[in-house]
């Protein structure tokens, strides 16, 4: 038989090309888009019921709004009266003596976390002994506590008596109100401190505690040198969580004084709160012109930590 011509002779059939397919879109891109996919509904809800309502704040607080009328620009008008308003600074004030007294329940909390940290006999009937503050309503704390003060049967009294002192009526006196709050709330936020100590505690490396016996430190010198730097993390979030508890502190001042005595007990957010929504006349845009202000003190201590934070994570 004749061969084929060229042109009409079979062509051997091609060979695929080696390696792998090409991959899609999403199969290049999952590893970096699934974590945001997990995270999408937290930040729809943060953006919802945080970001909004703290622009609609800065917004509210230009007006002069009763909250059901119709609302007045007015401008700065709302800062303006801020600015000579007696109360106003009666209320930073206490704001401030909060934020200092406050700072105490983390020395305290760390002490008593070094204390539970130890293998003793019944040591977890102590832990739950301190640990109980911190599981209870602060309205529950403030009942205690007003009970505690009262002039005619409060203990507080009471153990005053036995050393010949005479009553002591701490929350309808405007000198020691404000202080006698904030032991109340003291003795829950210290538990709370505690709670982040001992959970510190358990990380702490024992073999840098070993050598650190073996160079002699001891005592002061353990503690400040060797176990204090690996508890930062829960130092941080203690001078977080105690900074927003003295800045924002609303409950304790609601049941024990309501402002009182003569609104020598306020703070800023029980004042934003008189001044929206009680009986002075629901000035929805001056009360949101103190939040305001509160959100920006918090911001700042909020911001600057965050800073130390992310230098000291630099540094490593």
């Amino acid at each position: 038989m004749a061969p084929l011509p060229p042109s009409t002779a079979p062509r051997p059939a091609a060979i695929p090309a080696s390696g792998p397919a090409p991959r899609g879109w999403w199969r290049r891109n999952q590893i970096a888009i699934t974590p945001w996919l997990f995270l999408a509904p937290g930040i729809l809800f943060f953006a919802i019921y945080v970001l909004i309502p703290v622009f609609q704040s800065f917004n509210v607080s230009l007006y002069d709004w009763d909250g059901l009328g119709e609302a007045e620009y007015v401008g700065l008008a709302n800062y303006e009266e801020m600015y000579w308003d007696d109360a106003f600074y009666t209320s930073l004030r206490n704001n401030v003596i909060w934020l200092v007294l406050y700072l105490l329940a983390i020395p305290m909390g760390l002490a008593i976390a070094l204390f539970l940290n130890q293998t003793v006999a019944g040591i977890r009937i102590y832990k739950s002994l301190f640990f109980f503050p911190f599981v209870i309503s602060q309205v529950v704390v403030g009942l205690v506590f007003s009970w505690f003060y009262d002039p005619s049967f409060g203990l507080l009294n009471v153990m005053l008596g036995w050393f010949g002192a005479g009553p002591i009526n701490v929350l309808g006196d405007e000198r020691w109100v404000t202080y006698g709050i904030i032991a109340a709330g003291l003795w829950p936020q210290t538990a709370y401190c505690m709670i982040l100590y001992l959970t510190g505690l358990n990380a702490v490396d024992p073999e840098q505690i070993e050598a650190g016996r073996l160079d002699n430190a001891k005592g002061f010198r353990m503690l400040w040198h060797i176990i204090l730097p690996q508890l930062r993390p829960a130092t941080f979030i203690a001078f977080v969580v105690t900074i927003i508890g003295a800045l924002r502190s609303f409950d304790l001042i609601s049941i024990m004084t309501a402002g009182g005595p003569f609104g020598e007990s306020r703070v800023l957010s029980f004042y934003m709160f008189e001044v929206a929504l009680s009986e002075y006349g629901f000035r929805m845009g001056y009360g949101a012109a103190i939040a305001v202000v509160l959100f920006l003190i918090m911001l700042v201590f909020i911001t600057y930590f965050l800073w130390s934070m992310y230098r000291e994570e630099r540094g490593r």
